[in-house]
This record gives structure tokens, C-alpha cells and sequence, in this order.
């Protein structure tokens, strides 16, 4: 079975609200390789982790982020909201461990898969520039649809990109020439083996999210998908050691 890079949807979401600063620490701690979470700014134009637009579905405050000052998102959420700052300090332990007792295999800390929802230009250099002062671009990608991906282009020219893409519809290579994605990142239930092994043959890896059963996880790695971002990141790593 080819190796895979388990990737930790938002954490450890099972066990901890998502993307807050214990749900990452538990996905380090349960075997991930890499870590993905999602960014959105403030009013005051600090990244933090949040997914969705408002607090209402985590925090049951009906109220967008981008309408809230950083120090009224902390106050709202009893400090549940992490800054993108805090988490990259997080994910930054030098050979912290997986969970097997074993290094993570970075010495600059894991491996980390920046979304970027709704972002826009603005929103997207500031998010790539904090990466950059934080010393984790080496260990950072971002992933997210066509126009975000072409401002972190835009933003930085070495970054890696992970391209989400929602459609059987092949991305036009025109647009792939102006991101030059390392990944394409698919729903994967958008996946067969056709598909995969033509991403390969275009010379792309191939990411997928986010798949929670054994079942389909089993189906995925048999066709040799690169990486896998799960909620059930424990259950993926399982999987992979058991061969």
C-alpha cells in the first residue's frame, strides 16, 4: 500500500471543538502528519480560525467575523478562537512527537494545510505574510478554490498550493499554469481510479477530503491517493499502519 500523508481536518474535531488550539494539539498527538485548518480575518484584520462566516454554529453568536474586532472574538469565545499566530506556535514543537513515539519528521515542527474561505486578495497576503513572519512558510500549503490560489500565487511565488476542485470538469490548464499547484485537492467521492491515475499522469499529487469511514478511506488508499484529510484522523493512521 503506498504510504499516505494523513492530514487533520480542523483538528481532532471528534474529540475537541474544531479548530481550536487543543483539537490541533490532540490531531499531533493521534498521529497526524499534517494539520489543516481555516483562516478568516477580523475587522481589525487579524487571522484567526474560524470556518465558517459567523460564530453561530460553534459558538451560538449569530454574528460574522469580519463585522467583530479580534479582542471581541476572544471575549465572545472565552478565548476559544485562536489567532493564526497562536496556532503556528502550536504546530512549531521541534520533533514533537505523533502519538506512535515517533518524530513527526519535520525539525521545524508539523506540517500545516492552510484553507482560506472566502478570502480575498487583502485577506490572503496578510494571511500569507503572517505564515512568512512566523518561520512556517517551509512548512506551510494552501488549499482552496482558483481565485484565492491565484492571490497566494500573487503573494508569494514559492508557496505551495493545493488546489481545491469540486467538479469532474478538468481544471483549464491556462489556470493551472498561472497557480502551478503541486496538489489537486478533490471531494473524494469525486474520485475513481481514472481520475486518479490522470492526475499522476499530469504530474500533480493527489489530495482528497474528507473521507470519515474505513471503508472509504480503505477504497482511496488502494488507489494510491497521496494524501487524505479526515475528521477521523486516529482511524486513517490505523489504517495506514495496518498496511
Amino acid at each position: 500500500m503506498r504510504t499516505v500523508t494523513a492530514v487533520a481536518h480542523r483538528g481532532d474535531p471528534y474529540r475537541f471543538r474544531e479548530n481550536t488550539l487543543p483539537s490541533l494539539r490532540s490531531a499531533l498527538a493521534r498521529g497526524a502528519d499534517a494539520v489543516e485548518f481555516d483562516v478568516r480575518l477580523t475587522r481589525d484584520g487579524v487571522p484567526v480560525l474560524l470556518h465558517d462566516r459567523t460564530l453561530k454554529r460553534l459558538w451560538e453568536h449569530d454574528r460574522p467575523v469580519s463585522a467583530l474586532s479580534a479582542a471581541e472574538v476572544l471575549e465572545i469565545t472565552g478565548n476559544g478562537v485562536p489567532t493564526l499566530v497562536e496556532a503556528l506556535e502550536v504546530l512549531a514543537a521541534p520533533g514533537s512527537e505523533n502519538g506512535n513515539g515517533k518524530s513527526n519528521g519535520n525539525a521545524g515542527g508539523s506540517r500545516i494545510m492552510v484553507d482560506l474561505p472566502d478570502a480575498t486578495p487583502k485577506a490572503v497576503r496578510t494571511v500569507v505574510g503572517v505564515v512568512r513572519d512566523c518561520g512556517a512558510a517551509d512548512r506551510a500549503y494552501y488549499c482552496a478554490g482558483a481565485t484565492a490560489m491565484l492571490a497566494v500565487r500573487a503573494a508569494d511565488p514559492s508557496a505551495e498550493i493545493a488546489l481545491t476542485w469540486t467538479t469532474l470538469v478538468p481544471p483549464r490548464p491556462a489556470l493551472l499554469d498561472a497557480i502551478r499547484p503541486r496538489w489537486l485537492n478533490y471531494r473524494f467521492g469525486l474520485i475513481d481510479r481514472k481520475l486518479a491515475d490522470k492526475v499522476h499522469r499530469d504530474g500533480y499529487l493527489l489530495s482528497v477530503w474528507t473521507p470519515d469511514t474505513r471503508r472509504s478511506m480503505r477504497r482511496l488508499l488502494d488507489m494510491g491517493i497521496d494524501s487524505i484529510t479526515t475528521n477521523r484522523i486516529d482511524a486513517l493512521c490505523a489504517l495506514r499502519r495496518g498496511g
